[in-house]
């Protein structure tokens, strides 16, 4: 986890090396909502030319993200109106892990997400902590093979004069900077595993690929239905 719990801090004004249309894209997202709003727009990048880990300012130009790749843009957004540039990092079991921005709104955690999967999409803050925040993907991070097996969340800051900002180029630095992160630990009970699996097994072979709603947490997610 990071060294601490950074506050926000007072905005700033935005570093010279914004274009003046990215200036004008940062100053048009002042919230985490609008932001989360913006990504979800976007249409997912699902690397059929090979894979890609865009940067903030390759988001903007190309207009399509991954999880890692919005949650870099999420960062240096937010960062612009003062809240800290923290990711938050769920490893799954089977390596394929998922990658949120994370922030403290009165005290109370809250994410941006962007996935595939309708579940793993954002959250509002209401969480008492980056744990509580993290184990409320649990249930939804299990598909056909993932399951949560630890959390951790780390401050971009710490890659210091690293460009994880403006680069054209891959951030591959950053991937392999969050796999080497030391995680917190986490167990999902084998019985609710098994059953959580199993009843997506049954619902995409029902519904032939579509991604399950059906989780008691829902009033959490930041959803199509009130972003």
């Amino acid at each position: 986890m990071s060294r601490g719990v950074p506050r926000r801090t007072p905005p700033r004004r935005l570093p010279p090396a914004f274009s003046p249309s990215e200036r004008r894209l940062v100053a048009s997202l002042r919230t985490p909502l609008l932001v989360e709003r913006w990504l979800r727009r976007l249409p997912y990048n699902h690397e059929k030319g090979g894979e890609t880990l865009r940067t903030f300012r390759r988001v903007a130009r190309d207009h399509t993200a991954h999880c890692l790749e919005a949650a870099l843009f999420a960062a240096a957004v937010l960062e612009a109106h003062g809240y800290p540039p923290l990711l938050m990092s769920l490893e799954s079991s089977d390596k394929l892990d998922h990658v949120i921005y994370v922030y403290r709104k009165e005290g109370r955690w809250g994410s941006i997400g962007r996935s595939r999967d309708p579940g793993l999409h954002g959250r509002w803050p209401v969480f008492t902590s980056p744990r509580a925040l993290a184990l409320s993907y649990m249930d939804q991070f299990v598909d056909k093979t993932g399951r949560l097996v630890g959390w951790a969340v780390a401050d971009l800051r710490e890659l210091g004069r690293y460009d994880w900002r403006f680069a054209r180029k891959n951030a591959w630095k950053i991937e392999q900077w969050l796999i080497d992160y030391a995680h917190h630990k986490v167990h999902m009970p084998d019985r609710r595993y098994h059953e959580w699996h199993e009843r997506y097994i049954r619902y995409i072979a029902r519904y032939h690929g579509k991604k399950p709603v059906y989780y008691e947490n829902r009033q959490t997610w930041v959803d199509s239905g009130n972003v």
